[in-house]
């Protein structure tokens, strides 16, 4: 079967031709990691993951690179006490970089606990400088971009002027644009509000701050991803994906940069994953309708009864489709527990051999398949997967009670094929088989819960969780180099 995507430029689903026959290049933007990831990033992570380990089924080489964004930026209103890293390194006193540290190895311990595959490369925009001013001085060059006052733009009405479309991605109308923005972080630099920055002047209290040509400064946050995944995956590569919320303008600076560069769209199939909300609204810190991915694993939360495994979250996201919005509630996670545990059932049963094979068939095991990979290959539509899995589900119950039955070669091919779907390409983990690594990860959690207790100096909840674990046999154990824990 044919694989098709959606692809966010031109609108529609298309036949997937990779540039290299059996290769695919794929650039997903990473996290900014000045703060804890939040769950609507794990949403996309997850669905990107799920479409890396879709190409890998499929028989693809996929060269994954996925981006850390370790630089400062300013925010719109220009103002170098609101850059996120400053910011931060200010509220917690240390500096830029053991923030980047901090946030960085957060996000791999919250990737790994849901069991995202690692990208085969994850470049950092601190490691790009070079690339990035090189990039810039192109563009220059090129008559797309000027200095001003020791920052670098480009020039949008430039580009467009020559013969290019700034908007195309997001299908917005540059006359539109010309009208309604105001230049928030141009501080009258800009000849244009809508032009955008490639490399900004470092103001004497900013931290992060390189050389370049045009005097002391850092890269501009659209221009790191164009250094990054043209340096990995060339002038143009086959797939680009990141959230919605990317599309404009971050994803439609990358198709003009590249453009303005190399004289060629960056890319062949831009995807988009949607939004993550919460019963019925958006996350939001300022609404407080928000939660961190730890907080729902452990159940420290106000709203959710219980805590839930991180597969059964996995289980949870994989049942709505990438382009849709998902939203989460207790009574979804409670459905999606139930359903995990049935199909972890069911798991138990054909790969315990609990199903004798019979002389016939009466199930259609490979126009199952068929319509398995036809989910697949429908623009990686994990929901109706489940759908499929779960009609696979009810036949394994049946023919352990033998109401139906299968030949030898047709039970081998069910049992492959559903350890494939569901824990190679779905992701899933068997929690039954990860006790020790289940224990391991509840007590990595009340340790990270009693030393954050510890730094607000909460000494009666600190005392309390070592206390609790001391009587169930469980010693904490407190050094230089951090906490550790002894089962006795």
């Amino acid at each position: 079967m044919q694989l098709k995507i959606y692809n966010s430029l031109s609108g529609e689903k298309e036949i997937f031709k990779p540039i290299v026959e059996n290769r695919v290049g794929m650039y997903v933007c990473g996290p900014t990691v000045y703060s804890n990831v939040h769950l609507g990033n794990v949403r996309t992570f997850m669905s990107f993951d799920f479409i890396y380990r879709t190409l890998l089924y499929l028989g693809y080489q996929v060269r994954y690179v996925r981006n850390i964004t370790d630089a400062g930026h300013l925010t719109d209103d220009g103002d170098v006490n609101n850059d996120r890293f400053v910011k931060q390194s200010r509220l917690e006193k240390l500096e830029p970089m053991e923030i980047v540290q901090k946030y960085t190895v957060d996000f791999h311990k919250v990737l790994e606990l849901f069991n995202l595959l690692p990208p085969t490369i994850e470049p950092t925009a601190t490691g790009h400088i070079l690339e990035q001013i090189e990039l810039t001085q192109k563009l220059i060059d090129k008559g797309f971009a000027y200095e001003s006052n020791g920052s670098v733009y480009f020039d949008v009405l430039a580009y467009n002027e020559k013969g290019m479309n700034y908007g195309e991605l997001s299908r917005r109308n540059i006359e539109e644009l010309f009208a309604n923005t105001r230049d928030l972080d141009g501080q009258g630099e800009k000849k244009k509000p809508q032009d955008f920055a490639l490399w900004k002047k470092a103001l004497p209290a900013h931290i992060m701050r390189w050389n370049s040509p045009w005097g002391e400064g850092f890269p501009g946050w659209h221009l790191e991803c164009t250094a990054m995944s043209t340096k990995y995956l060339g002038e143009k590569f086959d797939i680009h994906g990141g959230g919605m919320d990317l599309k404009f303008p971050h994803h439609e600076c990358e198709v003009a940069q590249g453009k303005a560069c190399n004289g060629t769209s960056p890319v062949n199939y831009w995807m988009h994953a949607n939004m993550l909300t919460m019963n019925g609204q958006r996350m939001s810190k300022s609404t407080g309708n928000y939660i961190l991915p730890m907080q729902l694993i452990t159940g420290n939360n106000d709203f959710f009864e219980k805590a839930f495994h991180p597969a059964v979250v996995r289980f949870c996201f994989m049942q709505a489709h990438y382009r849709s919005v998902l939203d989460i509630s207790n009574e979804a996670m409670l459905a999606s527990e139930k359903g995990y545990n049935r199909l972890m059932e069911a798991m138990k049963i054909i790969n315990e051999n609990q199903i004798e094979p019979s002389q016939s068939s009466t199930l259609p095991a490979k126009e199952w398949e068929m319509k398995c990979i036809g989910a697949l290959t429908d623009d990686f539509n994990s929901p109706i997967l489940i759908a499929h899995i779960f009609e696979a589900v009810k036949w394994i119950f049946a023919l352990k009670d033998k109401k139906e039955h299968l030949t030898e070669e047709d039970l081998a091919l069910l049992k492959k094929l559903m350890n494939d779907f569901v824990y190679e390409v779905l992701g899933l983990k068997n929690v039954e088989e990860n006790n020790n690594a289940k224990l391991d990860q509840a007590l990595q959690i009340l340790i990270e819960l009693r030393n954050n207790a510890r730094k607000e100096k909460n000494w009666v909840l600190s005392d309390e969780i070592r206390d609790k674990l001391l009587a169930e046999g469980i010693e904490l154990k407190d050094d230089k180099d951090g906490t550790t824990y002894i089962i006795n």
